[in-house]
Formats: structure tokens, C-alpha cells, sequence
């Protein structure tokens, strides 16, 4: 889908893209080898062809962080194919408070081991583990969790591409926190946590912090790992339906 994306050109928005579809224009490729062909101005021809190049290019040299920058956040989940061989699943959980020093534990899933990184014990090391990663994955991430971790490591710039799920999902008529989504779509967490809320995290760190209460830190990580692995869940039933409701031409045949 990333490579069916026109919208990103200056002047060129989701009618235009939508007028490329229709006329069989659906990757970058074909507009540019049959420029003729394009039910577009002379002018926006002239502003899409650098863009298309460039966005070729990004993708050949696996610059995540271009199309982050580039592209309208809207169409933001269109890069989940193309960099989701390099995904990280982000959640973190807080003690309530909103300084540097708030994060407590921060859950990274990418796709096939779980990495949970806790305050007091190994949480600077995520700095350096998610610099490996193109694609980050986050359930409103964007207002939430990217702010925090920039407090907390001024040094990460958190710049690659983001899809947050928030938004995303709620295009799609699922409005809501994360946990009433799962509900309706009838994804399951393990019965350890189940209907626990954010303010039972911070219940539970400081159960820990104050009386290291190791059973109250494996429920507290127990509910963190159920967040990220979700999202993979999430992102795997979204991603099919906003490319139908993009109006991207279903395959024929």
C-alpha cells in the first residue's frame, strides 16, 4: 500500500489520489513510466514526479523516518507492509505522575519475543534496543507514550515511522481505550489481567517501589506484555479494512 500512495505530494490530495486509482495508476512505478496517462494538470505532474522519485529512494534505502516526515499522518498505516519485518510494539506504564522520572516500565514486542524494560533494573537499556527498529506501533502513543520516553531520554529522537492505533482504529468506527476495543473484537487477555485499568499499574508499581512486592511487579508486567502483543492483534485486523475504506481497488480475479 505504501507504494499505491500519491496523497503525499504537494498539491495532491485524496481526491487526486483517488482519480490515479481509478485510472489504473496504483504504484509509483506506473506513474512514472506512463506520465501520459495521468489524469492530472501539467502543474501536478511537475510536483509529483520528485516526490514519486524520492519516495522510491527512501524505500530502497529502507528510510522509515522519510516517510514518518513525508507523509500526511492519515495514510501513516500504509507503511505496516513494507517495514513490518522491522516493527516494535510500544506500551509503557507510568506512576502517575507526568515528569521524566514517571515511566516505570516500558513493554517492546516485535512480533516474536517480548522485551519488558523496568525502572531501577534495566530500563536505560531500551535506548539502545529500539534504534533497531523502522516501525513503531502504539495505541495513542502519539499524545501518551512518545512524550513520555522523549522526557525520560532526551536523546531518543522516536523519529521513525509511527503508526498509533488510536486514531487509526477510530476511523474505523472503534472508538474508546484500548481494553473496551478488545472487548468488542473479542480479543482475550489471560486471566491475571483481565479488566485490569492504568491506574491499577500505578497501583501495583507502587506496591513494589514501597514493599517490593515481587507479585504485584510480575502482575504489573504480566499486564504490560498483554498490551504490546495485542496490538499486533489490533494492527493485523485493522490494517485490511483501512485499505478497503481508502478506496484503494480491491484485487480482481
Amino acid at each position: 500500500m505504501i507504494q499505491a500512495t500519491f496523497c503525499h505530494a504537494q498539491g495532491l490530495g485524496q481526491t487526486s489520489e483517488q482519480r490515479l486509482w481509478d485510472a489504473g495508476i496504483l504504484s509509483w512505478e506506473a506513474a512514472l513510466s506512463t506520465p501520459s496517462t495521468l489524469p492530472l494538470s501539467d502543474a501536478k505532474k511537475q510536483q509529483l514526479f520528485p516526490v514519486l522519485e524520492a519516495s522510491q529512494a527512501a524505500l530502497e534505502r529502507r528510510d522509515s523516518r522519510w516517510f514518518q516526515k513525508n507523509f500526511p499522518s492519515s495514510a501513516l498505516w500504509r507503511g505496516a507492509q513494507a517495514f513490518g519485518d522491522s516493527i516494535a510494539y510500544v506500551d509503557i506504564e507510568t506512576d502517575g505522575g507526568y515528569d521524566a522520572s514517571s515511566v516505570t516500565v516500558i513493554g517492546l514486542f516485535d512480533g516474536f519475543e517480548t522485551r519488558l524494560y523496568v525502572k531501577g533494573q534495566n530500563l536505560e537499556d531500551f535506548v539502545t534496543d529500539i534504534k533497531d527498529y523502522k516501525l513503531l506501533v502504539t495505541f495513542f502513543g502519539t499524545g501518551f507514550d512518545l512524550p513520555f520516553l522523549r522526557r525520560r531520554f532526551p536523546e531518543l529522537a522516536l523519529d521513525q515511522l509511527h503508526i498509533d492505533l488510536c486514531p487509526a482504529l477510530r476511523r474505523l468506527g472503534q472508538t474508546g481505550g484500548l481494553k473496551a476495543i478488545e472487548h468488542r473484537l473479542g480479543i482475550q487477555r489471560v486471566d491475571e489481567v483481565e479488566g485490569m485499568s492504568g491506574m491499577d499499574a500505578v497501583y501495583l508499581w507502587a506496591l513494589w517501589e514501597r514493599r517490593r512486592d515481587k507479585a504485584a511487579l510480575e502482575r504489573l508486567l504480566a499486564y504490560n506484555r498483554a498490551d504490546i502483543e495485542n496490538l499486533k492483534l489490533l494492527l493485523e485486523w485493522a490494517y485490511p479494512k483501512l485499505v478497503a475504506q481508502s478506496g484503494f481497488p480491491a484485487p480482481t480475479g
